[in-house]
C-alpha cells in the first residue's frame, strides 16, 4: 500500500521560510462583479419610473375607453336591478367583454343539447311506439 505524503514536508526537511503551506487567498473587490453601481442603479431606477409612468398611462386610458363605451351601452338598455352599480374598474371592462363570449357559447351548447334531445325523441317515437323503423 502506498504511503501518504503530507505535502512537501518529508522527514529530515524543513519547509522553506519564506512560504507558508496554505497558498495566499486573492484579493477580493470591493463589490460583486455583477453589482451595479451608483450611477447605473441611478439609471436603472429612472427607466423603472418612466415604465410605471407609461403603464400608468395606458392604464388609465384603458379605463377611460371602457367608462365610456359602458356609458353608451347603459344608456342604450334600460336600467338593471336597483342597489346594483357598475364598477367602473379594468376588471369589470374585462368580464363584461368575456360575458358576452359565455352567453354565445352557452346558445350553443344549449341549441346543440336541444337538437340531440328532439333527434332521440324522434327517433325513440319511431322505433317503440310506431314501429316504422325496426331493429
Amino acid at each position: 500500500m502506498a504511503k501518504r505524503s503530507r505535502g512537501s514536508s518529508r522527514p529530515g526537511r524543513r519547509a522553506p521560510k519564506g512560504r507558508s503551506a496554505r497558498p495566499a487567498e486573492p484579493a477580493r473587490p470591493s463589490r460583486p462583479p455583477t453589482a451595479l453601481s451608483q450611477t447605473e442603479e441611478a439609471r436603472a431606477a429612472e427607466l423603472e419610473a418612466q415604465i410605471v409612468a407609461q403603464e400608468r398611462a395606458a392604464e388609465s386610458e384603458r379605463l377611460r375607453a371602457a367608462r365610456t363605451s359602458g356609458r353608451a351601452r347603459d344608456e342604450a338598455l334600460p336600467a338593471g336591478p336597483a342597489g346594483r352599480g357598475r364598477s367602473g374598474g379594468l376588471l369589470a371592462a374585462r368580464a363584461s367583454e368575456e360575458y358576452t363570449y359565455v352567453v354565445r357559447d352557452v346558445r350553443r351548447i344549449v341549441t346543440v343539447g336541444g337538437g340531440l334531445i328532439l333527434i332521440m325523441a324522434v327517433l325513440f317515437v319511431l322505433i317503440d311506439v310506431l314501429n316504422v323503423i325496426k331493429l
